[in-house]
């Protein structure tokens, strides 16, 4: 190993680099960043291509994140929990559904606000849900020319 002025500095820069490189990463997928926010929660039929971490938008607009899912072992469903920004109050008639961002995109989940006069307290349960469409069975219906649902 040798000592070399140029190595050393030609070193530091590449460790700079990377460390610079690290931070804009965690900073632009939001890993680093815990904002704060108020849990609900979803009962999902169907939770396909949600996971923790997966983006709750309300008209486009990033509100906040998955934050919890499980498999309920009683009624076979996929309970989620959400975290929505502080400040930000929900009618409490509001619809939660899972939405594709397009044919080859991923998913994500949307919030359709309601117009109640009464908002979502911390920890409420939204009870109007739609699952994810999956576009197999769909296709296949198109295919065999079904028009059962």
């Amino acid at each position: 190993m040798s000592d070399s002025p140029t190595e050393v500095v030609v070193g530091g820069v590449v460790l700079a680099v990377a460390l610079g490189f690290l931070a804009y990463a965690s900073q632009a997928t939001g890993f680093g960043a815990r904002s704060s926010g108020y849990p609900l929660t979803a009962s999902f039929r169907s939770a396909e291509g949600v996971s923790v971490g997966t983006d709750v938008r309300l008209g486009g607009v990033k509100i906040g994140t998955v934050t919890g899912m499980e498999l309920n072992p009683t009624t076979f469903r996929a309970d989620t929990e959400i975290s929505i920004l502080n400040g930000l109050e929900l009618p409490d008639d509001s619809a939660i559904t899972i939405a594709s961002e397009g044919l080859l995109g991923g998913s994500f989940v949307e919030i359709v606000p309601g117009g109640s006069p009464f908002n979502y307290e911390p920890g409420s349960e939204i009870e109007d849900t739609q699952s994810a469409v999956s576009l197999v069975s769909l296709l296949l219906k198109f295919v065999s020319g079904s028009s059962e649902q």
